[in-house]
């Protein structure tokens, strides 16, 4: 069990801080295409 705990310390922690910066990486990113489409149609 001990094994397991340590595997989710080592490995879950970073995969979650990923998961976040690519959620916020994405958001961004559809902000600058939204704007990018806007501006191209005027």
């Amino acid at each position: 069990m001990q094994e397991w705990v340590s595997l989710v310390q080592e490995i879950g922690f970073p995969i979650l801080v990923s998961f976040y910066l690519l959620y916020r990486i994405e958001t961004k990113l559809d902000a600058i295409h939204t704007a990018i489409i806007s501006m191209h149609q005027n």
